[in-house]
């Protein structure tokens, strides 16, 4: 299966997150895809987030995850999906933001010093670090289509889906599709 990183795959409006939903279907066991599976993916999502993260600018240009450091990342990646998706579901424990932590930590610690080009595991234990420590936790939400997390910058907050184009309409889609499909068996 041919897959390409898209603007739509970074509409999480932070890495941390955008590398959290590269987990297509996660509570799906039998549909579940994990777009990190195939390496070449994993490298072309630093090139990819270079033009379409929403930090690509506080990073600065993002270099591909060393293959020694690709467990590390894996893990972090899991560590902020379990912390941030707890935190907006009110279920959050002191050990979803301990593991967090420690996953970041673990990262950052393999990067002590800035280069010309960040390593997207470091760049992505930064983003997850900044998010916690947001003022403004009613900010992250999760999609109720696809169910990515995604940072709602809209002003009154009332952003729904993590991306109005394919997730907003493909909920409206299927509304009125029900509602074609009731008036004619009404």
């Amino acid at each position: 299966m041919t897959f390409s990183w898209t603007q739509h795959r970074f509409a999480g409006g932070a890495l941390a997150l955008d590398v959290a939903n590269s987990v297509i279907l996660r509570f799906d066991a039998e549909r579940r895809i994990d777009r990190y599976a195939d390496p070449v993916a994993m490298i072309d999502f630093a090139a990819a987030a270079n033009r379409f993260s929403a930090e690509k600018e506080l990073f600065g240009p993002l270099e591909p995850v060393a293959l020694e450091n690709q467990s590390a990342f894996l893990d972090l990646r899991e560590a902020t999906d379990r912390h941030f998706r707890a935190a907006i579901l009110g279920t959050s424990t002191g050990e979803h933001l301990a593991n967090l932590l420690d996953a970041a930590s673990t990262i950052i610690r393999r990067h002590p010093a800035k280069t010309a080009h960040t390593p997207l595991d470091a760049a992505t234990a930064r983003s997850a670090l900044m998010l916690a420590m947001a003022n403004e936790p009613e900010r992250l939400k999760i999609c109720p289509n696809c169910q990515w997390l995604f940072v709602d910058r809209s002003r009154n907050r009332s952003r729904t889906w993590c991306d109005m184009t394919v997730c907003g309409n493909r909920v409206k889609a299927n509304r009125h599709y029900r509602r074609q499909k009731k008036e004619l068996t009404a």
